[in-house]
């Protein structure tokens, strides 16, 4: 191929737009039929061992290429599509890396979710017996949108509270009052520059007297954190997402913490490419998703719960979850976007 040297002017008058015009029409770019004309040429030119196409029955990332493509694709190679092959992990790991400069933007915009979430959790917003778990939620997706900011899914905030177990955690999203003594949850993602976030913090309202949350409550945010240490130990490049969860739950049952790991990948996407590390309702191996290993240059969002009994509550079980995004970076180190939570947000 001829070099097309520098772009002169911007746009698209330089560059391979400046080489690659239709011959019938001085100036014009090439479409439609022209393209695939010109794929056949520099097929024919260059004489490949391998086609790779985007084609995937397991990751969407890598599935690309529509039914009509493929057929004017393998109309315009004729007998090249003898060496068309699936490529679904090029593409797939393409989406998947992040690049080092791409970071601090990244960090920039976690500072922003860490701020909301503990302002949502204090008494500039929560009054204890009036505010509902459903104005918090709308409290933060105003300040998203006033930051000019996009949301990649609206924010829940839940309690639970004496009466009310770690089941109905999950079974009920309703909106609650919020009041004195109650556990805040929030799960929060945010959407800007390109990029997802994912996160899940929780608060406390203190009770008349309180300084801080009871001590059962910090043991099972403590729970939470020993079983993120456990996850995060085992993050490490050449592994796949199903090896690293079962490695993580054997070890969390040798420090006897009960919980669940589901961990994910996150960056352009909130759910981005890369290894499951466990679903929320699977603690098995995720078959595909899961059998895909960890790469260097790729961002996690380390999400899971320990379940802890709390005496104060009678010995009621509380569900401690929390979510906070990882960097693996290029020599395979890990460690956390920002920071994560290990005290709690307190509602005075």
């Amino acid at each position: 191929m001829v070099d097309p040297g520098p772009p002169r002017g911007g746009g698209s008058s330089g560059g391979l737009y400046k080489v690659y015009r239709d011959p019938t029409v001085e100036g014009r770019e090439l479409w439609g039929q022209g393209q695939w004309a010109l794929l056949r040429k520099l097929v024919d030119e260059r004489r490949p061992a391998n086609i790779a196409i985007d084609v995937s029955q397991t990751h969407a990332f890598s599935d690309g290429l529509s039914v009509g493509e493929w057929e004017q694709l393998a109309a315009a190679l004729g007998p090249w599509t003898t060496r068309v092959v699936r490529k679904e992990d090029l593409a797939h790991e393409y989406v998947s890396i992040r690049l080092p400069e791409m970071l601090p933007a990244y960090q920039h915009l976690m500072r922003f979710v860490h701020a909301l979430i503990a302002r949502a959790f204090s008494s500039e917003v929560i009054v204890p017996g009036r505010t509902t778990t459903e104005d918090v939620g709308w409290w933060l997706r105003q300040q998203v949108r006033d930051l000019g900011m996009g949301e990649w899914f609206p924010p829940s905030v839940s309690v639970q509270r004496p009466g009310f177990p770690a089941e109905a955690f999950t079974a009920d999203r309703s909106a609650a009052v919020i009041e004195r003594g109650d556990h805040l949850h929030t799960d929060f993602g945010v959407k800007a520059m390109g990029l997802a976030t994912d996160t899940q913090h929780v608060g406390y309202v203190l009770k008349t007297g309180e300084t801080d949350a009871p001590a059962g409550l910090r043991r099972a945010l403590e729970n939470s954190n020993r079983l993120q240490d456990l996850l995060v130990e085992r993050v490490r490049p050449g592994r796949t997402g199903n090896e690293v969860l079962a490695d993580t739950l054997a070890a969390m049952k040798a420090a006897g913490i009960e919980g669940t790991v589901y961990t994910h990948p996150v960056g352009d996407h909130g759910h981005g490419a890369g290894p499951l590390i466990g679903l929320w309702d699977r603690q098995e191996a995720v078959p595909g998703r899961g059998d895909v290993p960890v790469l260097p240059s790729t961002w996690f969002s380390i999400e899971l719960q320990a379940t802890t009994p709390v005496p104060e509550w009678g010995g009621q079980p509380l569900r401690s979850a929390q979510e906070e995004d990882v960097v693996v970076d290029e020599s395979g180190r890990v460690s956390w976007v920002l920071s994560r939570q290990t005290r709690y947000h307190l509602v005075r």
